[in-house]
């Protein structure tokens, strides 16, 4: 989630952020993660790297690169044995510093959710994969159970204004209008939790 305000903000919440959440991360985002990153191949970027929970998943990738806005998460990340071998640079998900076609896979979990251009994002990662590359997706989204969705709408109603975190945006929409292929998505925890996986074998260099 480490898009979703400026990054002097998660650099305060940056030494406590694994240990605040790590219920939440064991009961609702660990498989996601997992489900993502088994079907990430190739060279690898994980944008919004934060402190890292993905990287250790990785393993199998061919080559690793890390963003994150945050260097205080960032800093966290370089200390955990997985980032070894990984390139964890500083930067942003609608302007990454990278050229077209750099990647076979673009991983971009929990981030979306705060995001201030989600198109912009989807934009950058088009141009920097390569054809035929893919797009991996996780994020809470608006809930499949009324009740639950109310909730959410209310919570985004306070962190939206306040930190930028949007609990009900769903991503998976906006992809085919901008020529993306959904191959496989799944929801899980009422429809709270979506994973996506997307082909950038239809989607031309600017996402459009």
């Amino acid at each position: 989630m480490t898009e979703a305000v400026p990054g002097q903000l998660w650099d305060r919440v940056a030494p406590h952020y694994d240990r605040t959440s790590a219920w939440l991360e064991r009961r609702f985002m660990a498989g996601a993660r997992q489900w993502v990153c088994e079907r990430a191949s190739g060279r690898v970027l994980d944008v919004g790297v934060g402190t890292g929970a993905n990287l250790g998943l990785l393993g199998h990738a061919d080559g690793v690169v890390g963003i994150d806005p945050s260097e205080g998460m960032l800093e966290v990340a370089r200390g955990k044995p997985a980032s070894a071998g990984v390139t964890l640079l500083r930067g942003v998900a609608d302007d990454l510093p990278f050229a077209d076609s750099s990647f076979d896979t673009v991983v971009i979990t929990f981030v979306l959710c705060g995001v201030p251009d989600v198109g912009g994002a989807l934009r950058e990662a088009a141009r920097v994969l390569r054809p035929g590359g893919s797009l991996l997706l996780a994020d809470h989204v608006a809930s499949t159970t009324a009740p639950l969705r109310w909730g959410q709408r209310l919570l985004e109603s306070i962190t939206g204004p306040r930190q930028g975190e949007w609990w009900t945006r769903r991503p998976l929409p906006l992809l085919p209008e901008r020529g993306w292929a959904v191959r496989e998505s799944r929801r899980r925890h009422f429809g709270i939790i979506e994973s996506v996986w997307a082909s950038r074998e239809d989607a031309n260099s600017s996402g459009e």
